[in-house]
C-alpha cells in the first residue's frame, strides 16, 4: 500500500512537470512573498508583455507574438531577454512554437530596423565557470525554486536528468530573467493550453512563492489574442475551428473545467449563432448555459427567441431542438456547462438563415 501511494505521488509530480501542486494548497499568503528582490502588485508593461510571448507562443499567433514583441522592445526588454524567453519555452510549448516564435522575433527586428525603430540587443547570460556541475546546479536551481527537493528518477531517469540538467541547470539558472518573470512567462503559455491544467496549477503555486499574487495571474489568464475584446474574467480561447461548419459566423472556445464537470466558455462575434441542434440522452443531458457578457439570444424549437443578457441561465433539456448566439450589434459569451447524462450525443440540423434572424429585435 506504501508502494502504491508513493507511486501515485511520483506520477502526479510528473505530471506537473516536477512541480508539485500539493505543497502550495495552504501558501494563500505567499503573493506579498519576494525572490530575488523582485515584488509587483499588478503587471508592469515588462510583465505583461513576458506573459503575452508566453501566451501567443503556445497558441502560435504570430500575428499578436510580433504584436507583442514591438510591445516589449518598445517597454525596454532587450533581443536577447526575449529570446531567452522563447528558448525557454521550448520545455513547455514544444520546438516548434519555440522556433516559429524565434523566426517571429527576428522578422520583428528586421521590420523594426527598416522603420528606424532602435531595439536594444542587450546584454548576454552570464557564462557559468567551466567546472559547473549542471547536474548539481540544477537540483539546487529546481529545490530553491518549489520549495522541496523533487525525484522523479522512478519514473524515468532521464527525464529527472533533462529537468535538472537543462531546464533548471541551463535555462533557470540564466541570469537574463529572474525567476519570478520567468514564472510569468510559464504560466502565460500553460495557460493558453488545453489539458495541461495540473502543471498550469503548480507553476501557479511557484509564481506565488516568487511574488506574483492572485490579481496579476488573473491578468495572465485574461491575455487575448490582438484585436479581440476582454469581455469577462474568462479568456476568449482559441478560434473554435473544430466547430466552425455549425456557425455562422466566427466562434472561439475555452476550456474552462475538464474535470468532474464539463465546462466551456464560448464566444460568439457580433451576429454569429449556432445551427438548431439537439443535445440527445436517453436519460439526464442537457446542457445549461450562463451568460458571462454582451447579448444575445436562446430559441427553442416552436417557441419565440429570447434575449439573453449577463446573468440569465437557461436549462437546456435534452433531445430539445434549438440554437443560440449573439445579437447583431453586439459580442456575446457564455459558459456551457454539459450535463451528464446516458447514450448521449449531439445532432446538427439546419442552420438558422439570415431571413430569420434579421427579424429577432
Amino acid at each position: 500500500m506504501k508502494a502504491m501511494k508513493k507511486l501515485s505521488k511520483i506520477l502526479f509530480i510528473a505530471s506537473a512537470l516536477s512541480l508539485p501542486t500539493t505543497m502550495f494548497a495552504a501558501d494563500t499568503q505567499s503573493a506579498a512573498q519576494t525572490t530575488q528582490g523582485v515584488k509587483q502588485m499588478t503587471l508592469s508593461a515588462r510583465q505583461l508583455s513576458l506573459a503575452q510571448i508566453g501566451a501567443f507562443t503556445a497558441t502560435g499567433d504570430m500575428e499578436s507574438l510580433k504584436t507583442a514583441v514591438n510591445q516589449a522592445l518598445d517597454s525596454g526588454l532587450s533581443v536577447n531577454e526575449i529570446k531567452d524567453a522563447m528558448v525557454q519555452l521550448y520545455a513547455y510549448t514544444g520546438f516548434p512554437r519555440s522556433l516559429n516564435a524565434l523566426n517571429a522575433l527576428a522578422e520583428t527586428v528586421k521590420e523594426r530596423e527598416a522603420k528606424g525603430l532602435k531595439s536594444e540587443q542587450g546584454k548576454t547570460a552570464t557564462p557559468l565557470p567551466a567546472n559547473t556541475d549542471i547536474l548539481a546546479l540544477g537540483s539546487q536551481t529546481q529545490t530553491e525554486l518549489t520549495g522541496q527537493k523533487v525525484d522523479i528518477s522512478a519514473l524515468s531517469p532521464e527525464i529527472d536528468r533533462y529537468l535538472k540538467t537543462h531546464l533548471f541547470g541551463d535555462i533557470f539558472a540564466s541570469d537574463l530573467l529572474n525567476w519570478q518573470e520567468r514564472e510569468i512567462v510559464t504560466v502565460g503559455a500553460l495557460s493558453h493550453l488545453q489539458g495541461v491544467e495540473s502543471q498550469l496549477n503548480a507553476h501557479i503555486g511557484i509564481s506565488k512563492k516568487n511574488g506574483v499574487n492572485d490579481e496579476q495571474i488573473a491578468a495572465i489568464k485574461a491575455i487575448q489574442p490582438s484585436g479581440l475584446p476582454q469581455l469577462s474574467q474568462f479568456p476568449i480561447g482559441e478560434p473554435n475551428d473544430a466547430y466552425a461548419q455549425y456557425f455562422t459566423g466566427k466562434s472561439y472556445l475555452y476550456p474552462v473545467s475538464t474535470e468532474q464537470v464539463k465546462m466551456f466558455n464560448v464566444t460568439f462575434e457580433p451576429s454569429c449563432r449556432n445551427d438548431w441542434h439537439i443535445h440527445h440522452a436517453t436519460k439526464g443531458g442537457g446542457q445549461m448555459l450562463i451568460v458571462t457578457a454582451g447579448r444575445g439570444y436562446y430559441q427553442e424549437w416552436g417557441k419565440p427567441a429570447q434575449e439573453l443578457k449577463p446573468g440569465d441561465v437557461v436549462h437546456i433539456p435534452a433531445n430539445v431542438k434549438h440554437w443560440h448566439g449573439a445579437a447583431k450589434d453586439s459580442w456575446f459569451q457564455h459558459l456551457a456547462v454539459e450535463i451528464e447524462g446516458e447514450n448521449t450525443s449531439n445532432e446538427w440540423a439546419e442552420r438558422v438563415s439570415d431571413e430569420e434572424y434579421a427579424k429577432l429585435k
